[in-house]
């Protein structure tokens, strides 16, 4: 990208700038000139052209269209009668046009103002830090947020509830500005573009526009169709997005709520999910090429790309060399496409993964691949209880939304737990993943990238910190797949524990620090060290009448369903066979309450499984790991190692 200044010299500059943005946006070429100009001198005119009207509904009416213009929050009683409050309510906001606009016309784009810009993790702590800056009575107001005789705390709530049927959301890393993170933003246009109303015969567009000169985003708004004075401009909620009617009903259920039990909730396999842009591998190996395996009368030569690995790897049976083509193993970060070149060309080595491997590391597919352990129904209609039962509940938001929409309703109108988390496709470390028992957030959720979103265990077994108290954890074991067929399975019994750092309660959703257990990749945030011993002691004095080595083997039943459901079906659905394939997988578990008849058990449940984990923690309490890794899947040197054969 071109060298970035505090503005724009001019016009070609301007372009070379920002042309995959323009391009993308779908801004019309002759506003280019216009729009440069304006952004040069952060020109903010549309209310030359435009003007904002209040519309009041009266109280009680039988019509929509009763208005009437009102200059304060008090509304007239009549007949000399005094002034009343206001009911916040009954009042809306619309756009008119004052001045005719016209879409050839090359002065007809205008820069609307964000008001609020955050990240959904700092949402909270803006509204109730900045109120020197008068954020919080000024979303109150843009939302229609009461404030009079309310505590700050309920005016929060309120606004981070209604937040979603006005927030917008872009990503940086598409936007030009050169950064690293691909977490989204989130942004509140000023009062203006945010009382521009839906319509699905829209007549003017809005986009997100970020001036690369200042790392400043606006909000992009041209006419679509000729406007005259008097009309109502209005704009496309969904963003001009291609959906099918029903998919399109279901995203504007924010602003049009609407009863969708009608709709199914029974989730089908859909094959068309597994030839997506996340199936990288692009073959399958040749079987019919012979392996011999290692040669075991020299050391094993390692070509590896990790560092863990380099630093780590101390047994003195291998040996590093400098390429893949002297290496017997091959252990890379880097995820191997095409197996089949890899099977003829290099057939005497090892690779540290399995065709189709991200059926189970995408968690979009390691839902749809665990409930294939199912024989029957996947919801169970009078309980609507979800199985398998180590499993929670998992909808994919870009394909099974009608089918989430209706059993989220279904669970609110019998009155059960709605809390949901939801999660990219395919990142880790807690990224751009959140807690909510809100409908609309959710649905809003989906527009900022490939999600899914998982039943949230409202009812999680907890640990007692001597330092904080009842938290929550979660556990992660490293599971070695040295055959898919026959499947072969170990898992080592050093496992990771990961504690959060305030006391579990079913509330403040967005509380990092209480609902997650990840500390490691956050700044502020201190990580608790607790080794698995230290841990399986706690837990035995903790629950005594339910013995840790009766959990570990619910745990081990649940890691060895989930690779056979993912290895019962060829590729590209299931895992592949690969003789020169051997791979460690993290497998995160949590534990959970249940009660069942009356009695009171302890259940895993399944979160996710991860490519290439970081046993950066594990490998400071137990030097040896990567050793023992190594030994058991290249050597078959298990016998009084700390693993586990499934």
């Amino acid at each position: 990208m071109p060298h970035a200044k505090s503005i724009c010299e001019n016009m070609e500059e301007f372009i070379s700038l920002h042309r995959i943005q323009l391009e993308q946006s779908g801004i019309p070429e002759h506003l280019w000139n216009s729009l440069f100009i304006k952004l040069k001198l952060e020109k903010f005119d549309a209310g030359l052209d435009f003007i904002m009207q209040q519309v009041v509904e009266e109280p009680d009416s039988d019509y929509d269209d009763e208005t009437e213009d009102v200059s304060d929050q008090m509304m007239d009683g009549g007949d000399g009668q005094q002034l009343v409050p206001l009911d916040l309510s009954l009042v809306s906001w619309r756009i008119i046009a004052c001045q005719p606009i016209k879409v050839k016309d090359q002065q007809s784009i205008y820069l609307i103002d964000h008001a609020w810009t955050y990240r959904l993790d700092q949402a909270r702590n803006h509204l109730e830090t900045a109120g020197a800056l008068g954020l919080l009575p000024r979303m109150a107001e843009l939302m229609n947020v009461e404030m009079k005789d309310r505590q700050k705390f309920e005016v929060i709530e309120d606004v981070l509830k209604e937040m979603w049927k006005f927030n917008q959301t872009y990503n940086l890393a598409s936007a030009e500005l050169g950064t690293e993170t691909a977490v989204p933003l989130w942004y509140v246009m000023d009062e203006f573009g945010s009382r521009i109303q839906h319509s699905d015969d829209p007549n003017v567009r809005l986009v997100p526009f970020c001036y690369v000169p200042t790392k400043s985003a606006y909000t992009i708004m041209w006419p679509i169709v000729d406007l005259k004075p008097g009309d109502e401009v209005t704009r496309d909620y969904l963003n001009h997005r291609v959906y099918d009617g029903l998919t399109r009903k279901l995203l504007l259920l924010p602003w049009q709520p609407d009863d969708m039990r009608h709709l199914s909730y029974d989730q089908k396999e859909d094959d068309q999910l597994f030839e997506s842009k996340f199936s990288v591998h692009e073959s399958l190996p040749n079987l019919l090429m012979s392996f011999a395996g290692l040669q075991m009368d020299r050391n094993i030569r390692v070509y590896s790309d990790v560092d863990q690995v380099l630093q780590n790897l101390t047994d003195l049976r291998f040996e590093f060399v400098k390429s893949v083509e002297e290496a017997d193993v091959v252990w890379t970060k880097h995820y191997l496409k095409d197996f089949k070149s890899f099977s003829e060309e290099s057939s005497a080595k090892f690779i540290n993964q399995f065709p189709f491997e991200m059926v189970l590391t995408v968690k979009n597919m390691l839902a749809v691949v665990c409930r294939r352990s199912v024989h029957g129904p996947g919801i169970d209609h009078a309980t609507l209880e979800s199985f398998p039962a180590w499993l929670p509940a998992t909808f994919d938001l870009r394909t099974e939304i009608p089918h989430f929409v209706s059993y989220f309703q279904h669970r609110e109108a019998r009155g059960l737990d709605n809390h949901w988390i939801c999660k990219p496709y395919n990142l880790a470390r807690g990224l751009d993943t959140h807690i909510t028992n809100d409908l609309n957030s959710i649905l809003r959720l989906s527009e900022s990238g490939p999600k899914i979103v998982s039943k949230y265990v409202e009812d999680p077994v907890l640990i007692e910190r001597d330092d904080v108290g009842l938290v929550k954890f979660d556990l992660r074991f490293v599971v070695m797949l040295t055959s898919v067929c026959p499947l072969e399975l170990l898992v080592h019994k050093k496992f990771l524990v990961r504690v959060s750092n305030k006391i579990f309660s079913l509330d403040n959703l967005d509380d990092y620090e209480k609902h997650f257990t990840v500390m490691n990749y956050r700044k502020d945030a201190v990580l608790k060290q607790i080794s698995c011993e230290t841990f399986i002691e706690m837990f035995n004095q903790q629950y005594q009448d339910m013995p840790w080595c009766s959990v570990m083997t619910k745990i081990h039943n649940v890691v060895r369903e989930m690779f056979l459901a993912a290895t019962q079906v060829p590729p590209p659905r299931g895992m592949g066979h690969s003789p020169q394939s051997r791979a460690i997988y993290g497998v995160d578990i949590m534990l959970k309450w249940n009660i069942r008849d009356g009695v009171k058990t302890i259940e895993p449940v399944l979160l996710e499984c991860n490519f290439g984990p970081d046993n950066t923690r594990l490998l400071k309490s137990y030097p040896d790991f990567i050793n023992d890794i190594f030994s058991c899947l290249f050597l078959y040197d298990i016998e009084g190692r700390d693993v586990t054969v499934l």
